[in-house]
């Protein structure tokens, strides 16, 4: 089968036995028809594509795809959307997980060292909802990355959080919690437990709108550019966080305004957190990088030798 790249004068039982065996050697199969005789063979393949023009009716039923223009370009285009959909979900679940952990691990090591609470209920509350949720939702409104097309088809069986974006994720979440009980536990030495929660429940906002930014460097993606609803986002995010502290409502989210020297120890600890971070990622990257060239040149080599 792998030797051969066309076939003539097929029959339908042909064309079925043709997508049998291609997904048997575990290749993804995709079809095109536009006739009756075609109908098992879009039904059997992994992508059943009909032409929707000149199409009958069966074909367009047995396939997973209607093609409106008979253009096989549209094909192209509807995977570029598919890759388009996934990347931007994979951002989205990445992002979330990367710092709705993190309040979790506050909370549990706060309790288990018998320390005030760092968070109250609505501080919660407004982060996952506000802070990180309208962020999250812009990501899901990515532009796709230039190389998009180039990359290699993934696998069926990968997860959509990788072994890779796994630890980051979980390397995330111990610098910002980290970040957070530092200043949190320095504050709470002054005996002003309102101002001490109240740097908590800022660091933790400021560090998911950076994380949300640094998240989209995992994929390859400029970072503070092509996404105008990701920057509206963040900005809204912040220009709402400066309100609750600096208005009436802080009463309310049972926090206090901030001075000039409190904002120096958290920008200071946030730039302290960005610099781990960047560091961290580029080993791990550098890491991946030096492993796969091994690998192809094993793969070399074990070729030259069946020469």
């Amino acid at each position: 089968m792998e030797e051969y790249d066309i076939y003539a004068r097929v029959t339908p039982e042909h064309k079925l036995r043709v997508v049998s065996s291609l997904k048997d050697l575990g290749y993804i199969v995709a079809v095109t028809g536009d006739g009756v005789n075609d109908a098992p063979a879009l039904k059997k393949a992994d992508i059943g594509v009909a032409m929707g023009i000149t199409g009958t009716d069966v074909s367009k039923e047995a396939s997973d795809m209607i093609l409106t223009d008979d253009n096989f370009h549209s094909i192209v285009n509807a995977i570029e959307e598919g890759r388009i959909v996934y990347a931007n979900i994979q951002k989205f679940v990445t992002y979330l997980l990367s710092v709705n952990i993190a309040e979790i691990l506050i909370i549990l090591i706060a309790v288990l060292s018998n320390w005030s609470l760092p968070l109250v209920a609505v501080q919660i509350l407004w982060i996952n909802l506000v802070t990180d949720g309208l962020p999250a939702l812009a990501l899901s409104l990515d532009p796709p990355e230039k190389n998009m097309m180039q990359k290699k088809p993934r696998k069926l069986n990968e997860n959509i959080i990788t072994k890779n974006l796994l630890m980051l994720i979980m390397i995330s979440n111990a610098v910002v919690t980290a970040t957070v009980l530092l200043l949190f536990k320095y504050y709470l030495q002054f005996n002003y437990l309102a101002k001490a929660q109240t740097i908590a429940f800022t660091t933790i906002v400021l560090a998911e709108l950076i994380i949300v930014y640094l998240n989209r460097k995992l994929f390859d993606m400029p970072i503070f550019k092509s996404n105008k609803y990701l920057l509206g986002a963040v900005i809204s995010s912040l220009l709402l966080q400066l309100a609750i502290i600096y208005s009436p409502l802080n009463k309310f989210f049972k926090i206090v305004p901030l001075s000039i020297v409190d904002w120096y120890y958290i920008i200071g600890s946030l730039i302290i957190m960005v610099i781990v971070l960047f560091i961290i990622d580029t080993i791990i990257k550098t890491y991946n990088k030096q492993e796969e060239g091994i690998k192809k040149s094993l793969l070399s080599t074990k070729l030259e030798f069946s020469r």
